[in-house]
């Protein structure tokens, strides 16, 4: 496979970049001659003097509380390039972090001018010509490596089982400066490629057919009993019958499919499950709880030309104990097999898929232009562009040096090619050719099926589809864009989007493997009591009820600030009886409305929020805390000093019994640690009502809970309510847009934010805030923002090819 890579590309494979060089950008020379010019004039005439009067007291006259000094440093000029100080102090000042609540405050208009002055002439960011940042070359993730593999060849690939897991920064698993290849992870890929093929193409001509029969297709034999097959109750008898019309006569193997379903936890309810051939048994097996996993039964059985009788028999064989749920059958489906002596064979449905003409020409002409027929088509979707002339040729020479060879065929070629395109940096890789390379003072738009890549592994972590690259190619994909954004939000495969990003910004991912002692939270001493009350299926119903609730936010086009307050969420009966909320039955999550008094409303309510920030045997407001200002708030944190204690060392401390928030006060007497604890505390201290598993409280280990609170800005609050209110009011709702933007931001380009994208956040935010919060206004923004449209014109050979 090596040397075919060679063949292939015909140039020794270059190390992978982690990101590409970072170059002036075109158009900014004079701004920044102008700036660096006058920098300093307003930083004596304007800034300084405002940073002694409101700033010097904590960072300035030799204090550098947080290690942050404004009046030491080697030189002025060295102290105004220092950009990764000033972003810290904009970013405080543009939060209202600093100064304090309580120091005496600058009006807005000086605050503006601080915030231009570092955005102008510290940053140089240019308003009219903004920075599109740097492109990392972006290896495709797990996720999108199994995604595409799905929607290029229909088959479903467990990259999670065949690749080790991929590296994250800033929060997500789809960042390009983390995304290397190591030779043996090239070698899996190489490996996958050949795995992947072999089940996509059918290389051994025409077979012996499969015809199969869906669970829906059966009937239930008893008019006063209308059973569903797919949903047929262990108790009591079923009986379901289905006439098949077989065409050609023999023996055949019998495949059935069937599911047990009903209970996520382990039960003693048993049915005995038997299919018919007329008066014939051609199947049976006892069925009990298996986890949902699929059944298989197999048997073998003589069919006749024309009409043929099955039946199937469901008999409970034992009931449930008391306390378990019941189970019921789902009958996926029966595939026939035969006739088993060969008198007819047909070619395999995913054959067609790729041979879509049938079986190759005898003719080595015919047989070479139907080659290179099937290869482009598959090349320019692998590839997500079209492939040139010359690659063309080489896959072409690829599939006809192995036609040739003995004992192998055409298919065999077509194969081997597709391998080569699988194995490929062009397919593992997301390049992008630019427009103008080795240019690095200009600012180019990608073309449009970079465009179409970036769109796509944004919200569906896959290829585009053919709509996509139509419109690539019709170069019409920029004047449609928003109206694709729609499209796409309102595809099945969106449901990326929530998984992904939404899994790992909200970490949703982390709720049903996190440890929680199932035995401290219920109190139920026996292990297996208590998995069956904290169970895998509630945890499920945790994770999902954030991830719909954003999904339908999304759906509907939704104000982004109701995950901060809402009066609605999602439930089933098993999480609404977690929750003390009665009137939901089943297991169907479905939009449940709260009342007025209910506990719930917003993301700081749900289970999800409460599991991922605790620890195994106790809450932690200190994560809690830093959950909403990080995730939610976006607000800058404090690195901890190194010699932090642990909690049980202000136990110690306590005399007698104290409340967690006691505790807390110790754990943070230093006011070195005051200072970082007061941004973060109060917050978590509001969600201390919710235990490690989200259920409400009034008390902690007996001692009453205070929830009330004041932020560093000053807000105070008494409960979670009202800061949920306070969150999604003002300027914290305008916090909160900003963090969601950067959230999403990086997650749609693949890199952290920088200092030259804070112009473009703002001009996100306010068309958010001008369209009322509309969370879909952030992804069209995001999409037609300088970063998602184009790149510098740095000279990666890579990128070019």
């Amino acid at each position: 496979m090596g040397n075919m890579l060679q063949n292939l590309f015909r140039r020794p494979v270059l190390p992978f970049r982690a990101a590409l060089i970072a170059m002036a950008l075109s158009g900014a020379g004079a701004f920044k001659a102008a700036a660096a010019s006058s920098g300093e004039d307003d930083y004596r005439n304007q800034i300084e003097p405002m940073l002694v009067e409101y700033c010097f007291d904590c960072h300035g006259d030799g204090a550098s509380k947080g290690d942050l000094s404004l009046d030491e440093y080697a030189s002025l000029e060295a102290h105004l390039q220092d950009r990764e100080k000033w972003l810290a102090v904009w970013k405080n000042v543009r939060a209202q972090l600093m100064p304090p609540a309580k120091k005496p405050q600058p009006d807005d208009g000086k605050k503006r001018i601080l915030a231009d002055w570092i955005q102008q002439k510290v940053f140089e960011v240019d308003p009219d010509d903004p920075d599109p940042g740097r492109v990392t070359i972006r290896r495709l993730n797990r996720v999108e490596y199994e995604n595409t593999v799905r929607d290029l060849l229909g088959v479903e690939f467990d990259a999670e089982e065949a690749f080790p897991a991929d590296d994250t920064g800033y929060g997500f698993d789809n960042i390009g400066d983390v995304l290397s290849l190591s030779p043996l992870l090239m070698e899996k890929y190489i490996a996958a490629a050949e795995e992947i093929v072999s089940r996509a193409i059918h290389t051994e001509g025409a077979h012996i057919p499969t015809e199969t029969v869906w669970g829906s297709r059966f009937k239930s034999a008893d008019p006063d009993r209308d059973i569903d097959p797919r949903r047929a109750p262990f108790e009591g008898e079923a009986k379901f019958v289905r006439a098949e019309e077989i065409a050609h006569p023999g023996e055949y193997e019998v495949r059935v499919e069937v599911r047990v379903q009903g209970s996520d936890d382990a039960t003693n309810h048993s049915a005995r499950f038997t299919l018919y051939n007329g008066d014939e048994r051609v199947a049976s097996r006892d069925l009990g709880w298996d986890f949902n996993k699929t059944v298989v039964i197999n048997g073998k059985t003589r069919l006749a030309t024309g009409r043929n009788e099955f039946a199937i028999t469901l008999q409970e064989t034992q009931p449930p104990a008391e306390n378990e749920r019941s189970l019921y059958l789902y009958l996926y489906k029966i595939d026939l097999r035969g006739p088993l002596d060969g008198s007819y064979k047909t070619y395999p449905e995913k054959y067609h898929r790729v041979f879509a003409e049938g079986a190759p020409p005898d003719d080595a002409k015919g047989r070479q232009e139907y080659a290179r027929k099937i290869l482009r088509r598959f090349a320019d979707r692998a590839f997500r562009r079209p492939i040139d002339d010359a690659s063309l040729d080489r896959l072409a020479a690829i599939a006809r040096a192995t036609d040739a060879q003995p004992n192998r065929s055409f298919e065999h070629g077509i194969a081997q090619a597709f391998s080569a395109v699988l194995a490929s940096p062009r397919f593992l890789f997301r390049a992008e050719v630019q427009p103008q390379p080795d240019n690095p003072g200009r600012i180019v738009p990608v073309d449009e099926f970079a465009l179409a890549s970036r769109l796509s592994y944004f919200l569906w972590s896959s290829m585009p589809d053919e709509e996509l690259l139509r419109l690539a190619r019709e170069k019409k994909l920029r004047a449609n864009l928003r109206a694709q954004i729609d499209r796409m939000l309102e595809d099945p495969k969106a449901r990326s989007l929530i998984d992904n990003f939404v899994g790992q910004w909200l970490l949703t991912r982390n709720v049903e493997s996190i440890d929680i002692d199932p035995r401290r939270l219920t109190g139920e001493r026996n292990l297996s009591k208590a998995l069956r009350i904290f169970s895998g299926s509630l945890r499920r119903a945790i994770r999902r009820e954030t991830e719909m609730f954003v999904a339908h936010l999304f759906a509907e086009n939704r104000p982004a600030h109701e995950l901060l307050q809402s009066d609605y969420t999602f439930l089933n009966e098993k999480l609404a009886k977690w929750y003390r909320i009665g009137g939901v039955k089943g297991d169907e999550m479905r939009l449940v409305k709260l009342s007025e008094d209910s506990h719930r409303g917003g993301i700081l309510t749900h289970a999800s929020l409460h599991v991922v920030t605790s620890n195994p045997t106790r809450t932690s407001p200190v994560k809690r805390g830093l959950f909403v200002m990080d995730n939610l708030l976006g607000l800058p944190p404090v690195p901890p000093p190194g010699d932090v204690p642990e909690l049980e060392e202000a136990r110690k401390k306590a005399k007698g019994h104290a409340s967690k928030r006691e505790l807390m006060a110790i754990h943070s007497e230093k006011t070195i640690c005051a200072s970082c604890h007061s941004r973060f505390d109060p917050m978590g201290f509001a969600l201390e009502n919710y235990d490690a598993g989200g259920r409400w409280r009034e008390k902690d280990g007996g001692a009453s809970i205070d929830p009330a609170g004041e932020l560093i800005t000053g807000e105070k609050f008494s409960d979670v309510q009202e800061l949920s209110r306070i969150l999604a009011t003002g300027n914290r709702r305008r916090d909160f847009y900003r963090c969601l933007t950067e959230k999403l931001y990086t997650y749609a380009l693949g890199r952290g934010v920088e200092y030259y994208d804070i112009g473009v956040i703002d001009k996100i935010v306010a068309a958010t805030e001008k369209d009322g919060g509309k969370i879909r206004t952030i992804i069209y923004e995001i999409g037609e923002s300088p970063a998602f449209q184009a790149r510098r014109g740095d000279g990666d050979k890579f990128a070019q090819e």
